[in-house]
């Protein structure tokens, strides 16, 4: 057993329980931060888990991260903690840093945009433990998933990246390009330390190396809805880049 697994062994046997570390990267989440810390909150609460959220704030310019400390003092520092950073760095950079500080033995990782919603984690927990799975993801492509808010030409790009996606790469998971997932702490220290993607095609790599790495997957239906404040970071330049990350993994995987 490694130092790791070891230690989070630990963790899970002193508190009798699993504990849920959520890391929430943000930039100029400032309007959405307080409604997805409290939807958080509200639903450990009810079902009991034992958690904490590690906010990962990259140098907001518009006050993320005050509201974040403004949101720790009612909720406490053993339930908020803050990790942040001086700019923008990248997501898989994000969850390093935040994995360094998390006490937890399972990692859920989500937006802060509020595109997902907490009340769906009680059922990733449940999946996980139906089948002891390594990664629950949410899809939008299967069962009673969907997508909310977007207009027609959004849909056809989520959909058609996935389809392509999943012509291409056959990862073993319906919905590729998302990003709320539950993983075992282990698990995503692995592929962390093996992806060299970026930006939106770094969510994919994490699935195709799980399946390298024969890690089990589990699903679960989510209801994708568009932010609600601030605007969307999907844009032309990302369209590309996801297309030119798509064809490396599939000449390199």
């Amino acid at each position: 057993m490694s130092v790791v697994s070891r230690r989070d062994k630990i963790r899970k046997d002193e508190g009798g329980q699993d504990k849920y570390s959520v890391l929430l990267p943000t930039y100029n989440e400032r309007e959405n931060l307080p409604l997805i810390v409290w939807l958080l909150v509200k639903y450990f609460g009810e079902s009991g888990f034992n958690y904490e959220i590690i906010i990962i704030d990259d140098g907001s310019p518009d006050g993320t991260l005050e509201v974040a400390q403004q949101l720790q003092k009612i909720y406490g520092s053993d339930k908020i903690l803050l990790r942040p950073r001086e700019k923008k760095l990248g997501l898989g950079t994000a969850y390093i840093h935040g994995m360094q500080h998390a006490s937890g033995n399972f990692i859920i990782i989500m937006d802060a945009d509020l595109s997902h919603h907490p009340k769906f984690i009680p059922q990733f927990i449940g999946k996980q433990k139906e089948g002891n799975f390594d990664i629950v993801s949410g899809t939008r492509y299967i069962g009673n998933g969907g997508v909310y808010g977007w207009d027609l030409k959004r849909k056809l790009i989520s959909r058609g990246a996935n389809y392509l996606s999943q012509v291409l790469l056959r990862p073993g998971a319906s919905d590729l390009t998302g990003s709320f997932r539950l993983y075992k702490k282990e698990v995503l220290q692995k592929l962390v330390t093996h992806c060299v993607s970026k930006g939106y095609v770094f969510q994919m790599e994490m699935i195709v190396r799980a399946r390298q790495f024969k890690y089990t997957i589990g699903e679960v239906p989510i209801s994708f809805v568009d932010r609600v404040y601030g605007e969307s970071k999907l844009g032309g330049n990302e369209i590309v880049s996801f297309l030119k990350g798509l064809l490396t993994l599939f000449a390199t995987t």
